[in-house]
């Protein structure tokens, strides 16, 4: 009788049991569905605006360059959108250190020029400015600020050091392929900083819907960011509309001063970005105004990136000066 009994709740537990497997799925879902939206919308250019610029720079890099690099137009392609890949909330750690990486909000420092060319020089400056400010001090927070000029250098910094060793390889004659990979490697993460760096929208405190005062009436609406650069590229624009406008590189004399002219050039086009939105210009197929702005923002991102990787293998060829032995102990 027991038995005859506890046989009719089997089915009852099992259905419960069902439902919540489909309620847990649901939910699942669901938040997979919320990560996927917030890393579409945080990324800049899109998968495929990284891609194509990285694209474009590694078919235009030079015969003087080393053949290897040349013949990595799909690796380094692949790697444009890399650190967006490194923005998912299920690596906290990761997501959290690298997020100001993308950006900087050169209007939240127009009052420190030049900016120092060290990240820790720049942090002292802005935790500086943050002491003596009483509105709003949390605005010059390194974090809030932005720190895109300085990664951007530090990669690039690591692409001229293994160029260094990739050249001491080949006249020691030992085996250069694990220094071959680590520079493609850097090659491609660095395109997506500068690549960053050419989207005006990642150079600004209005990178996402107009704030403060606001004479032009342009949105407030916090969608222009991924329409602009997500949707609209992915839909209508690839890499061969715009290889034609990236040239021969040419030799950078100051990297990181030209690469801040670079980041003010792109922030001067805020309000241009935002006027083609209010008319309609990233809607569907968009404008011609429209097409002819984002395929120059582009090349630009392209023609810097290849000028940094052609100048970090020009100036991997000056021997790195010996260091100077330490002075003795004072007693």
């Amino acid at each position: 009788m027991v038995r005859e009994q506890s046989r009719g709740r089997f089915p009852r537990r099992a259905e419960r049991f069902q439902r919540g497997l489909i309620n847990l799925l649901q939910i699942s879902l669901a938040l997979i569905a919320l990560v996927l939206l917030e890393n579409v919308n945080a990324f800049a250019w899109g998968n495929e605006g990284h891609v194509a610029i990285n694209r474009v720079a590694a078919q235009k890099i030079p015969a003087s360059m080393p053949r290897f690099l040349r013949r990595a137009v799909v690796e380094i392609a692949y790697l444009g959108p890399e650190p967006d890949r490194w923005r998912s909330p299920t690596e906290f750690a990761l997501k959290n250190a690298q997020e100001p990486d993308h950006f900087i909000d050169l209007e939240r420092v127009s009052w420190l020029d030049p900016l120092p060319p060290g990240r820790y020089e720049f942090y002292r400056k802005l935790y500086d400015k943050r002491a003596s400010t009483t509105d709003h001090p949390d605005d010059y927070l390194p974090e809030r600020v932005g720190l895109q000029p300085y990664i951007t250098m530090e990669v690039y910094g690591r692409l001229k050091a293994a160029f260094r060793e990739y050249r001491q390889r080949l006249a020691a004659h030992q085996p250069t392929h694990a220094v071959q990979q680590a520079i493609i490697f850097y090659a491609g993460w660095l395109g997506h900083y500068v690549a960053d760096g050419s989207q005006p929208l990642h150079t600004t405190i209005q990178y996402n819907g107009w704030v403060g005062p606001n004479p032009n009436g342009y949105t407030s609406q916090h969608t222009i960011h991924a329409q602009f650069e997500s949707a609209y590229v992915a839909a209508n624009i690839n890499a061969k509309d715009f290889a034609g406008l990236v040239k021969s590189p040419e030799r950078l004399d100051d990297p990181f001063a030209q690469y801040i002219a670079y980041l003010k050039q792109s922030n001067g086009l805020v309000g241009n970005v935002y006027a083609l939105e209010k008319a309609g210009g990233f809607n569907g197929k968009g404008s011609p105004d429209a097409l002819d702005f984002t395929t120059h923002r582009l090349a630009a991102g392209s023609q810097m990136l290849l000028n940094l990787w052609y100048t970090a293998w020009l100036e991997s060829a000056t021997p790195v000066p010996e260091r100077s032995p330490a002075p003795p102990p004072t007693k």
